[in-house]
């Protein structure tokens, strides 16, 4: 190997890792800024406001992969818990079956989504951006634009009690959804066959893969995950609200991102995903902490955004 393939090879590994090493940087650039970062209070509670987001990121990473974006998924989280309140506290339901029902109310705009792509043509952009409109909409006329409060103790305890001293059940449900997630990634043939579509579908198509019913799928997914999402919300805020998940379509795309996928398809990874994820908490986090204006942070965020896509852009060029 020479010793231009030399740098290039050693360069691909360190940028794979990227995410990981801006993740440890910016740990010890706040713990050094504020006495309050490293404990372990302040990294629970990080990690508790990183389950909503981090549930949509995985749906997410999957529909960026193929190449697709979903612009649906705060909406569809706003109408999936606003259909589980409005079932329970209102119609009488019984709460798991609201749950279920909010889940598959989620699924349902996700497979919306993925028929508009695949059977009527839109581009992913305009398809979802639709989608979000409608759920949003659909969300506010179920109450007239009011919350829904009050469930039972054992639903709002799901984010609250801790098991073994740290770990609530709505984190313990992220971390096992990110695990399937990745192992479905890398070792399924149907998890592998999404970096074949985000690569050229056409190609992925003559290799014998059904493009159209696994972009079905990965979008169906990802409006689940949305709703499921929406349900995680509501045990933290202990209440429905329709103006839920405003700007976590931007936040959830930034998690992917900054975690390494390509917008251009056929590039990401689970672990990058939560990387990404740990990432804008993290920042969030040590913002406040630093007291820095919320529109400061969005600023921030911004940025991070178009540094991740621009080394994307001049990784992907390089080679």
């Amino acid at each position: 190997m020479s010793t231009k393939e030399t740098r290039v090879a050693w360069a691909d590994k360190v940028s794979e890792h990227i995410p990981l090493i801006s993740l440890i940087v910016l740990s010890i650039v706040f713990s050094i800024m504020s006495d309050v970062f490293l404990t372990s209070r302040n990294l629970l509670n990080v990690i508790d406001q990183l389950t909503v987001l981090g549930i949509m990121a995985l749906g997410m990473t999957a529909v960026i992969v193929i190449g697709g974006i979903d612009l649906s998924v705060g909406s569809v989280l706003a109408l999936s818990m606003m259909v589980m309140g409005w079932l329970a506290n209102m119609v009488g339901v019984p709460m798991p079956i609201a749950i279920l029902l909010g889940l598959v109310v989620g699924a349902l705009c996700g497979a919306f989504s993925g028929f508009l792509i695949v059977k009527v043509n839109l581009p992913p952009f305009i398809a979802t951006l639709a989608v979000m409109s409608i759920a949003r909409g659909l969300a506010n006329i179920i109450t007239d634009g009011s919350q829904i409060v009050g469930y039972p103790a054992w639903f709002s305890e799901l984010s609250i009690e801790r098991h073994f001293g740290f770990l609530s059940a709505s984190v313990a449900l992220f971390l096992g959804l990110t695990v399937v997630a990745g192992i479905f990634m890398k070792y399924r043939a149907t998890g592998r066959s999404l970096y074949a579509i985000g690569g050229s579908s056409e190609v992925a198509r003559l290799a014998g893969i059904s493009v159209k019913k696994v972009t079905l799928g990965v979008y169906t997914v990802c409006g689940l995950l949305s709703g499921l999402a929406g349900v995680v919300m509501s045990t933290r805020l202990d209440s429905s609200q329709p103006a839920g998940g405003q700007g976590y379509e931007l936040d959830t795309i930034a998690a992917v991102v900054i975690g390494g996928a390509s917008l251009a398809g056929g590039v990401g990874s689970i672990f990058g995903t939560l990387m990404g994820v740990l990432t804008i908490g993290v920042l969030r986090n040590g913002l406040n902490l630093i007291g820095t204006s919320p529109f400061v942070q969005q600023i921030v965020i911004g940025v991070v955004i178009v540094l991740a896509v621009m080394f994307d852009a001049n990784k992907r060029k390089s080679r």
